[in-house]
């Protein structure tokens, strides 16, 4: 089998060529197309905040606010303790999230996150995704909320295996004007439907959830298994609540530094909150909730305002607190509600876990770096060892985390910690095992000569 890192240009166009025939043709020639798949099989609704921390859940510790809805999936389901994003910031997590495998593989995923519209750096439509996988093998898919993989026409949810679109492009937008983060284009909007910008008035995170309410009645009425990505771009900055003004054009408020407050903050997360709590009495007065996997998580850690105890760090470190995440998984009558798990899990780790859930596999020329982990998440099984790596080029980061160790690379110098006895990565513990140190930072320089490398050129500054 051809290496996944240097797969010719030419399977890549034959890929795209196999999407353009459309998934009713593709499954058709699939061993096991939809007619012949279990009819049981469960619709997913794939919730991911944006820079939401570790802490800022009321289930997860947050003080100064609660959060009843999502507390509610909590008390309903399984809340896991050790999940991680694949980054520690949002397009190369979103990209590990669409192709089961390290974000590293991809020339798109180097970037941290992907900045200003560019005709080579995206999600490349030709390669197999989640939703294109799903609907391959019958399913409905919709894409609510933010994409940041790359600009339209060359990318796009549209081109990576969503039936439907309508959500932001960029990496951010304006909570009521819905101007996009890119200073060339002050006069556009970031709003999308399918590959045309739209307007419409009202809240981002209300208008999103709007959205996904269409969704779920339009899923429930093809009576065809479904997956609704839901990607709120809350709480990400510009920091605005609902019933704020716009932001005036002359500031620059809409980035991160600027602006805001703990309040303001509060209040953008409690209207996620809200929303979650829209999508989950929809799909009970649809119907649809008991054979529905519900997931909650998070794109990377938090940022200015978010909650991280007891972890140290935030969005762009691999510190814990950069890249554990919260993390909610509900599946009425197949996970047991009120549970919780230390299984160590990362973002990749979905596209397995949900493809094995609909009885379908990976495409055999990408194979997953992610694992399947249902039976752990049902606990048909107990947790499995994980071995996962990260690098990230500011501050030239790297890191692993194996068992209860973990190896960090951070500003030139190096660490060996136990997670699970020291949480806050307080007590370098490399002179005391200086085996497991080398051992670990070996094996990260072995897996980073698999990957890509960085580009020689310098990263413009971040937006998303």
């Amino acid at each position: 089998m051809v290496s996944p890192k240097t797969l010719p240009d030419d399977a890549l166009q034959r890929r795209d060529a196999l999407k353009v025939m459309g998934a009713a043709a593709v499954a058709a020639l699939l061993p096991e197309s939809a007619a012949s798949q279990p009819a049981s099989r469960p619709n997913m609704v794939f919730i991911m905040a944006d820079d939401l921390g570790y802490a800022d859940l009321s289930c997860y510790g947050r003080r100064d606010y609660a959060t009843p809805e999502i507390d509610r999936l909590a008390r309903e389901g399984l809340i896991m303790t050790q999940a991680y994003s694949n980054s520690a910031v949002c397009s190369p997590t979103r990209i590990a999230l669409m192709t089961g495998r390290y974000h590293q593989r991809l020339r798109g995923g180097l970037e941290e996150p992907i900045k200003w519209p560019d005709p080579e750096l995206g999600l490349p439509p030709a390669h197999p995704t989640l939703p294109f996988l799903l609907r391959t093998s019958g399913y409905s898919t919709a894409l609510v909320g933010k994409w940041h993989m790359g600009w339209p026409p060359q990318f796009g949810p549209l081109r990576s295996g969503y039936d439907r679109f309508f959500g932001i492009v960029a990496g951010a937008a304006d909570y009521v004007s819905h101007r996009p983060n890119l200073p060339d284009r002050e006069g556009e909007i970031a709003l999308y439907e399918g590959d045309e910008p739209v307007r419409r008035t009202g809240y981002m995170t209300d208008i999103l959830a709007d959205h996904a309410l269409s969704e779920l009645r339009t899923a429930a009425a093809s009576r065809k298994p479904f997956l609704l990505s839901l990607h709120f771009n809350a709480p990400h900055w510009p920091w605005q609540a609902p019933g704020d003004p716009a932001i005036p054009r002359t500031t620059r408020d809409l980035w991160h530094r600027d602006g805001g407050s703990l309040k303001t903050y509060g209040k953008m997360v409690l209207a996620m909150d809200a929303a979650v709590g829209r999508v989950m009495a929809e799909l009970e007065a649809l119907g649809l909730a008991g054979n529905t996997i519900v997931i909650f998580t998070s794109d990377n850690g938090g940022e200015r305002f978010s909650d991280m105890w007891p972890l140290r760090g935030s969005k762009g470190e691999l510190l814990e607190g950069g890249i554990r995440v919260p993390q909610i998984v509900r599946w009425p009558g197949r996970i047991r509600a009120g549970t919780e798990s230390r299984q160590v899990m990362a973002t990749m780790d979905w596209l397995p876990t949900l493809l094995a859930a609909a009885a379908t596999e990976p495409d055999e020329a990408f194979p997953p770096d992610g694992v399947n982990l249902l039976d752990v998440l049902t606990g048909a099984a107990p947790p499995r060892p994980r071995k996962l790596f990260w690098r990230f080029r500011e501050n030239g980061q790297a890191a692993v985390r194996d068992g209860d160790w973990k190896y960090l690379r951070i500003e030139g110098q190096e660490f060996l910690f136990d997670i699970p006895q020291d949480p806050r990565e307080r007590t370098d513990l490399k002179a005391a095992s200086p085996a497991v140190f080398d051992r670990l930072r070996s094996e990260y320089e072995s897996w980073a000569e698999t990957m890509l490398p960085y580009p020689a050129s310098e990263a413009a500054a971040p937006t998303g």
